[in-house]
């Protein structure tokens, strides 16, 4: 049975929990969640690469942290889209894990969700409609496989936030999003993890 065969049958809760398992079972995503938990940034969480990566290196065997290039943090306040207020939350983050350096596999990236619209446009090509939350964020990735984030409550659960359910990540599958023009991005991230974890599946757009 295939890894993508085999996730699909799995129910979706437990899924959840053994993803769970796994973020709980790396040091450098415990500190960081453990960090950022202590700040209390509005709806914040830890999401993409840095989940479903872990997720990965799980599954094929590979090394902590491989083919991590970085920690993306999301939180949403739109009582302030500027850019120096997200500036001034980069540095309080920067300040939180200046002593994580040893556990964390990357830098941490900081964006506040409510002011992408501001700037996405001008970066990527295309327009980056206003966003009502951070998790809305999520349905918006170049591939729905990269949509997972999860946040450390303050009673130790870790909440998960997957939109499109965690089969892909668990099957090893690349699946695109055409929510926007997105198709570059979904290639270029699909070429680049099919070479460092072995089986994956990228879905063509």
């Amino acid at each position: 049975m295939s890894a993508s065969t085999a996730a699909a049958a799995v129910p979706s809760a437990d899924l959840e929990a053994r993803l769970i398992a796994i973020v709980r079972a790396d040091p450098g995503l415990m500190a960081l969640l453990g960090a950022l938990r202590d700040l209390d940034l509005p709806q914040w969480r830890i999401t993409s690469g840095a989940i479903y990566q872990t997720v990965w290196n799980a599954l094929t065997g590979l090394p902590r942290g491989t083919g991590l290039k970085d920690y993306d943090v999301i939180y949403f306040d739109p009582s302030d889209p500027s850019y120096e207020a997200e500036d001034a939350v980069i540095r309080r983050v920067e300040a939180a894990t200046a002593g994580l350096a040893d556990v964390l596999a990357g830098p941490v990236e900081v964006r506040n969700q409510a002011r992408v619209h501001l700037w996405f446009e001008q970066r990527f090509g295309f327009p980056y409609p206003p966003l009502a939350s951070a998790d809305e964020s999520l349905i918006r990735y170049a591939s729905k496989t990269h949509a997972v984030a999860v946040r450390l409550e303050a009673d130790g659960r870790i909440d998960v936030c997957a939109p499109f359910g965690l089969q892909d990540i668990f099957g090893l599958i690349i699946r695109p999003n055409y929510v926007g023009d997105n198709r570059k991005t979904h290639h270029a991230k699909g070429a680049r993890a099919a070479a460092i974890w072995p089986g994956i599946t990228v879905i063509d757009w």
